[in-house]
């Protein structure tokens, strides 16, 4: 199956509320599919319905070439499914868990035990076996819920913000599993709202009040026009202290946009806006260590471009 996820024109209404509107996208095998949206967007209703949880209102889609509607038990029975909350038992141990979840899949004797093995090669988790899943830390807990979601070898895993919560260290070491699984040829469809996982993502999609606005792999999204309005420019203003500064920044002539990204400035100019006079206008308010530099957008931008412009288009046909 080249194409595990096929969708098109798919709909979900409650009532008079489209919570999801013609969406239209494919995954192919291996990716790493990040979908990005603000809280209320459409995405966990998306998720349902490919999951074979929740009947669209219309419009088709196949996973692993089950039809969504029609197949909605063998779709279940073929995918694995990660939620952001820590759903397993916290009062049996790791292996209990494991074992549970094995029967529930059906995955006994010899074949259990060199999944088990596999698995355990792949999380390092054989170490807490008999320690109870409640006292394991976010990064263990996940990497246990993953291991129960792969127990009966799903071509596709649906993973809903695996990482929020969990330290720096530990959504590192989880990213590198998701990379391992994804060269094994398993494809993951993964929710986040952490920009930096959305750039290790080999193709991401937005959606924004049920729509998905723009799908495609991280570099082509930074080249769309609508990121790269014409006659502008995208500069990096490192200085100190540059936060206090932003709002002046942002009434220069000549400025579009600026936001604060970390410990600098980006800022959306004309072409014709001069970083020498950026660069003295800094100088005159004090600002030390002044580094200006051009810089093409991020994913951030994009989004927040993007989202920006659908906003404006929807408050004007409203009107």
């Amino acid at each position: 199956m080249e194409t595990p996820i096929q969708v098109k024109n798919l709909s979900k209404k409650f009532g008079s509320f489209t919570a999801v509107d013609s969406i239209t996208f494919d995954i192919g095998k291996g990716n790493i599919f990040g979908l990005l949206g603000p809280n209320g967007s459409g995405k966990s209703t998306l998720i349902r319905m490919l999951c074979g949880i929740l009947v669209p209102t219309s419009g088709t889609a196949s996973i692993l070439g089950y039809d969504i509607t029609k197949e909605p038990e063998e779709i279940k029975s073929h995918i694995g499914y990660m939620s952001q909350k820590f759903s397993l038992y916290e009062d049996l141990s790791v292996e209990e868990n494991i074992t549970f979840y094995a029967q529930l899949y059906g995955v006994n004797g010899k074949e259990f035990r060199g999944r088990r093995d596999e698995l355990f090669a792949l999380t390092h988790l054989e170490p807490y076996l008999k320690q109870r899943a409640g006292l394991l830390s976010g990064g263990w807990k996940q990497r246990l819920a993953l291991v129960c979601a792969m127990l009966h070898q799903p071509e596709l895993i649906f993973l809903d913000e695996p990482t929020a919560g969990i330290d720096p260290v530990a959504r590192r070491e989880l990213w590198d599993l998701f990379f391992e699984l994804s060269g094994k040829g398993i494809t993951l469809f993964v929710t986040t709202h952490y920009m930096d996982e959305a750039e290790r993502c080999s193709h991401v999609g937005y959606i924004y009040l049920g729509k998905l606005i723009v799908v495609g792999a991280p570099d082509k999204l930074k080249e769309l026009a609508e990121v790269n309005p014409s006659g502008y420019k995208r500069l990096e203003v490192n200085c100190e202290p540059a936060t206090e500064k932003k709002k002046k920044i942002n009434q220069l002539k000549g400025v579009r946009d600026a936001t604060i990204f970390g410990q600098a400035i980006h800022l959306l100019v004309e072409e014709s806006f001069s970083e020498q006079e950026l660069h003295k206008i800094l100088e005159r308010e004090g600002l030390k260590h002044i580094e200006i530099r051009l810089i093409l957008p991020s994913l951030e931008d994009v989004f927040v471009s993007l989202t920006k412009l659908k906003a404006e288009n929807t408050k004007n046909n409203g009107s």
